[in-house]
């Protein structure tokens, strides 16, 4: 009888060594490009994080004042949009729209800056109730107490005007504006206000009268179409000038402080922007003064209501600008106006009563 021999089992065991080696190698890969793509996840996250927080929370400038009460308001249109603030989103737009579209036939849409200023706000709801399109833009900062542009604010609201809270150096933001609406006017009447500030904080006079102005210009020009753009100028301009009444046709090359020097500064900027890009420009002037013996000075007021009519009246007459793809294309109107009256009003207790009451 013959013995079978064993089955020869060496062909299988190496078989079985060698898929166990692939099966060691393809995990090392496996392992290998997850800790690659882990890693580089994770490197993006960070990146974007950094990103955004950097968006968020800008490092500490000098925008404050030497004394640190006065801190320049700054808001920033990517960092908004990406955390739910709104701006940029859909509804933000349907806000914008809404209260910029006009409701009568051949009525305006007017970008109103310092809109929840007392002269401001008393010009948005002029030309709301009148049938104009009104979207408004403010910083809220600081120099006076802000709740009172708070109360403008709401009160507008309920008239259907829309506020854009941000400030005129916000390139992005103006942009956007421009690119969702189609002004035909601005009304620019955001300004650093106050003489006697001026010697405690300077660069805020700077950046927001000359700076912010010339950003407003810049995107203005850029807009197609071009709006025609009335702003407010000051009595200040006058300078050491002792002549009254006041006249657009004095000399305004001696300011007496460097509010009045951004004031007189944006009239040579206007003239330069109209003559190059063909941009339309009215400067009105309101608050004039007169000096008596010398020693006492009285202060021309004119009622609010007036002052409203005479801007409505600006923007009603203010012809079309003429430049088109950053060039003047034709002739323009560039214009001054002084707004005020003859009759001096004595300063003392009566006057700062009133003052603070149409303030609040």
């Amino acid at each position: 009888m013959v013995m079978a021999s064993p089955p020869d089992t060496s062909k299988t065991i190496k078989l079985e060594r060698y898929n166990s080696y692939l099966r060691s190698v393809n995990s090392t890969k496996l392992i290998n490009a997850s800790s690659k793509l882990l890693f580089r996840v994770t490197l993006l996250v960070a990146l974007v994080l950094i990103f955004f927080f950097t968006l968020n929370y800008p490092p500490l400038s000098s925008s404050d004042d030497q004394n640190g009460s006065h801190r320049l308001h700054n808001t920033n249109f990517l960092s908004s949009a990406f955390y739910g603030g709104g701006v940029g989103g859909t509804a933000w737009e349907k806000q914008v729209r809404h209260s910029s579209t006009p409701k009568r036939p051949n009525g305006m849409s007017v970008l109103v800056t310092g809109a929840a200023g007392f002269i401001g706000s008393h010009c948005s709801l002029a030309l709301k109730k009148r049938g104009d399109g009104v979207l408004g833009l403010d910083n809220f900062n600081s120099y006076y107490d802000p709740s009172l542009k708070r109360a403008r604010q709401a009160m507008l609201k309920k008239h259907e005007i829309f506020i854009v809270e941000a400030d005129l150096n916000d390139g992005p933001m103006l942009t956007k504006l421009f690119d969702v609406v189609p002004f035909t006017h601005v009304l620019h009447l955001a300004a650093q206000a106050g003489v006697r500030y001026a010697m405690q904080n300077p660069q805020s006079y700077v950046a927001s009268n000359i700076a912010g102005f010339v950003n407003l210009l810049e995107i203005s020009k850029a807009a197609n179409p071009q709006p025609a753009i009335v702003w407010a100028s000051s009595s200040s301009v006058y300078g050491l000038n002792t002549e009254n009444p006041f006249s657009e046709l004095h000399r305004t090359d001696q300011p007496a402080s460097l509010y009045a020097a951004t004031k007189k500064a944006r009239e040579e900027i206007t003239h330069t922007y109209n003559h190059i890009y063909g941009l339309s420009l009215t400067g009105k002037t309101i608050d004039v003064y007169k000096t008596v013996d010398d020693k006492e000075v009285a202060r021309d007021f004119t009622y609010i209501d007036d002052i409203v009519k005479g801007y409505l009246g600006a923007l009603d007459t203010a012809e079309k600008s003429t430049g088109s793809g950053g060039k003047k294309k034709g002739p323009v109107q560039l214009r001054i106006y002084n707004l005020g009256n003859t009759t001096g009003t004595w300063s003392g207790e009566k006057v700062i009563y009133v003052l603070n009451f149409q303030l609040t």
